[in-house]
């Protein structure tokens, strides 16, 4: 599928439980269940293809599996060398959390990706893996993939990041949970916590205080996960922006995380003036609940504090920014440009495109709100560039091209986009 071209909707009123599960806690769950003593359990897993990558390299490694195309069960006998490569397909978060799991593991294991994930940098994780003592290599002496990683025996850590990244931070406690003392990790605002909140649900020494992390070691095996992955905000929030900028509309995402660190994206269409209510269900590892988006006229916010909580909602915050009254401005997302692409310049390419004033900054973007334009956008191999530009097409049609890469997150996207507009493939 090369090209798709969206056509304007009118008023519409959705309700839907069909939310792609999160892809965050998915990844997670089943590396985690190789920590486990028992038989891990995950209903609503992400099967989409950087998910189901992880879900192949916990195979590789030794993990037994269980799938009936509902649940998943995975039992593991410890982590074993793989004689495959072990391939992340596009995902960061995979090779970086993989990183962290794999470094103390015996054995040598070889992780790689797709064309753009490797030349993604990685040197992020494994310069403060190799300050403990992980044996790990690469292209670009350890920071292009394929990486190769040895395991080896970690020396405990105080490590005080400069960047808040989920990704960084997850492995870092991977790697803490098979040192040789007491680790922390300290880093510079909060960033996505689900590592620690499931982690400390099966039985790690985790503890959390203020912007420090705490990690003891493993004494023994942790409990198996027995967990239901909620609906991924990020994804959820394609269809809240495709609310908010079409005049009339009401939607209703059900079974959502309402995670703080991961909703912040909602809070800020909530302060450009869009109308959202949230009402949880359901708190065991994760707050879940829904979130319903009504239309209401949008004025211009800056968005400077918490971004790692919606770094990945950015693209699609922009379409809503594009839509409203005055001039948004982004700041302090440096970490845009090492996404799946250089997101800060794809987005301001594409809004460019659709007529739309827009000023690029090293770290952010400034956009001037005013009438969106049909346009030919290409997402470059990026997923949520793609999803963005898509539902800007709701405001006024838009063709946009390189779609394959939106199976990595988002496989149904379409089909629940087809319950509010025309479609067409070309």
């Amino acid at each position: 599928m090369s090209l798709v071209e969206v056509f304007p909707a009118k008023p519409f009123s959705l309700k839907t439980s069909e939310i792609a599960p999160d892809k965050s806690i998915s990844h997670r769950s089943v590396m985690f269940a190789m920590l486990a003593d028992g038989v891990s359990t995950i209903d609503n897993f992400l099967r989409a293809e950087d998910t189901l990558n992880s879900l192949e390299i916990v195979k590789n490694l030794g993990a037994e599996v269980e799938d009936d195309g509902k649940t998943i069960k995975i039992s593991s006998n410890g982590i074993q060398e793989s004689f495959e490569v072990l391939d992340c397909g596009n995902s960061g978060t995979g090779m970086r959390l993989f990183c962290g799991l794999l470094s103390s593991a015996n054995g040598h294991f070889v992780l790689t990706g797709d064309k753009y994930l490797r030349r993604r940098p990685m040197k992020r994780v494994a310069e403060p893996l190799k300050s403990i003592g992980a044996k790990i290599d690469g292209r670009d002496n350890g920071n292009l993939a394929p990486l190769s990683i040895r395991g080896a025996s970690l020396k405990a850590f105080n490590y005080d990041s400069k960047i808040a990244s989920a990704q960084v931070k997850s492995c870092m406690i991977l790697a803490a949970l098979r040192a040789d003392g007491v680790c922390t990790y300290t880093e510079p605002e909060l960033s996505r916590d689900h590592t620690e909140r499931m982690l400390k649900g099966m039985g790690a020494g985790i503890e959390v205080e203020g912007l420090t992390t705490t990690i003891r070691p493993m004494e023994k095996l942790l409990s198996p996960l027995s967990i239901r992955v909620p609906a991924d905000p990020s994804s959820a929030f394609f269809f809240a922006v495709a609310a908010a900028i079409t005049e009339g509309s009401d939607v209703t995402l059900e079974g959502v995380t309402l995670n703080p660190t991961r909703i912040e994206a909602f809070k800020a269409l909530e302060r450009m003036g869009a109308d959202i209510t949230y009402t949880m269900t359901d708190n065991k590892y994760e707050p879940i609940g829904d979130i319903r988006i009504k239309y209401a006229p949008l004025q211009a916010i800056t968005v400077e504090d918490n971004i790692s909580w919606l770094i990945d909602e950015l693209p699609a915050l922009s379409i809503a920014m594009a839509c409203a009254e005055g001039e948004s401005i982004v700041k302090n997302a440096e970490e845009l440009r090492v996404k799946e692409s250089d997101r800060i310049s794809t987005v301001v390419e594409g809004l460019h495109a659709c007529g739309i004033e827009v000023d690029e900054y090293e770290d952010g973007y400034k956009v001037k709100g005013g009438t969106l334009q049909k346009a030919k956008v290409d997402s470059d191999g990026d997923h949520r560039i793609a999803m963005s530009f898509i539902i800007a097409g709701l405001k006024c049609g838009m063709e946009v091209t390189d779609l394959d890469c939106i199976n990595t997150s988002f496989p149904n996207f379409f089909e629940i986009l087809q319950k509010i507009t025309k479609v067409e493939f070309k």
